[in-house]
């Protein structure tokens, strides 16, 4: 049998293919990053460079115009022997102490009663928390000031009303720190509603079930459940409110402008005073003053509410 001639065009399909050139590795290795680059590039240009620059500018001293002079700790010794400084943080802490606590329980108490499946008109109360986050804060501040006037405020006369006599809300040492502190309470509680309400929803209802049918009550299924497994929600919670109760500002600039006598200079407003004086090498070391601050109570919040387990 003879074997079949191939004419040309056979010849030419039975050859073997050429071998294709490799593809560059470089291209799926580097495709990647390529898509993450613009958030690298934003947060070098708006993030680390303006931290290392705040960070070289607290060595120095600086008006915001000329040569910046190299003064080593000064700034930082300055503000750990000054009155003022540790004023501020103690207004502050006080805050902290009526704002925290209150904003905890008064927000889990909310959430229990929002998570509540028979509870008439949720929709409307959720609406009803959340919209004084939404709002403006110098138009709640406005209102905030004519309510708790002396002499012409809503407040005093409602206490005129039933007898009792008005108080010097925002003109009183005794007393403006805590119609500070009503305001961001009801400022940011909508906001603690819903981190802690996710919290609760987050928790698997079939450990509910389980405690039910050991004979557990509602009220030993919160204190041995829900609580425990609530901890990072509410450590979460706390982080985030003790940074803005420190960073406090817009609240006593528009109120009280800090007063009286500096009872409501909070560190937030202490660190702007230096802003606006143009002395920007102590404000540079107070922002990290009030950094390592707000880091060391985060760390020790997150101590304290962290489970055994963890």
């Amino acid at each position: 049998m003879t074997p079949t001639t191939l004419t040309p065009a056979r010849r030419e399909r039975a050859a073997p293919a050429p071998p294709r050139p490799a593809r560059s590795r470089r291209r799926p290795f580097l495709t990647p990053y390529l898509f993450v680059a613009p958030f690298y590039v934003v947060f070098a240009a708006f993030g680390l460079y303006p931290l290392i620059f705040a960070l070289q500018l607290s060595f120095t001293d600086w008006k915001g115009a000329g040569e910046a002079h190299f003064i080593g700790l000064e700034n930082y010794t300055y503000l750990l022997t000054s009155e003022e400084f540790w004023s501020s943080l103690g207004n502050s802490a006080v805050m902290w102490l009526l704002i925290v606590p209150v904003q905890i329980v008064g927000g889990l108490a909310a959430a229990v009663l929002l998570a509540n499946g028979r509870l008439r008109l949720r929709g409307m109360f959720r609406v009803a928390f959340i919209a004084p986050f939404v709002t403006p804060l110098v138009a709640m501040a406005q209102v905030w000031i004519v309510a708790f006037d002396t002499d012409y405020g809503l407040v005093n006369h409602l206490l005129g009303l039933v007898g009792l006599p008005g108080v010097d809300w925002l003109q009183s040492t005794a007393w403006a720190k805590p119609t500070l502190a009503l305001l961001f309470l009801w400022k940011t509680t909508g906001f603690a509603v819903i981190i802690l309400l996710a919290g609760l929803q987050a928790v698997p209802a079939d450990v509910y079930e389980a405690a039910s049918l050991d004979g557990a009550s509602r009220k030993r299924q919160f204190w041995s459940l829900t609580l425990p497994l609530m901890r990072r929600s509410i450590a979460f919670l706390v982080v985030v409110q003790t940074l803005a109760v420190f960073q406090m500002f817009a609240e006593p600039h528009v109120v009280t402008q800090g007063g009286p006598y500096g009872s409501t200079t909070t560190g937030g407003l202490y660190l702007y005073n230096h802003i606006t004086t143009s002395d920007l090498g102590t404000g540079a070391a107070n922002s990290f003053l009030l950094v390592l601050l707000v880091f060391a109570l985060s760390l020790l919040s997150v101590r304290l509410l962290r489970s055994r387990d963890e």
